[in-house]
């Protein structure tokens, strides 16, 4: 009888642990706008949520990113917040939600996110493009 207890528990210890090491956390994915304030105070890896709005005029590797609550102006003037991205690879399409996971690099322009891992979540119509 102990010995079967032992085993159950066990049991249940392999499968918490393997449950564990095969889940994503994404109790800790961040939109853009809970980064574009003050990209200094994320250090290390992490993941973000965002559209791709826009793609650099000098480098068409740097994507910028907005929050998807930015899809809810439809006024001509809106300021959009954006996180400028560098991506490796495929280049996602302007209005894809995309979720990206990578780190931030001081640079002279100020922050640049590299993206490490980029998935694509959806598509949006932004205002004639997509």
């Amino acid at each position: 009888m102990k010995n079967t207890r032992h085993f159950y528990v066990l049991l249940a210890a392999i499968v918490l642990l393997v449950m564990a090491v095969g889940c994503e956390n994404d109790s800790q994915v961040l939109q853009v706008n809970d980064i574009a304030s003050d990209p200094a105070a994320f250090s290390g890896s992490l993941t973000m949520v965002g559209i791709a709005y826009g793609y650099s005029r000098n480098d068409d590797t740097i994507v910028g990113v907005m929050d998807k609550k930015e899809l809810q102006c439809t006024t001509p003037n809106c300021e959009k917040l954006l996180i400028p991205v560098k991506i490796k690879g495929d280049r996602p399409a302007i209005g894809e939600e995309i979720k990206i996971t990578g780190s931030f690099t001081r640079e002279p322009q100020g922050y640049l996110f590299h993206a490490e891992k980029i998935k694509v979540l959806g598509k949006h119509q932004l205002g004639g493009q997509g």
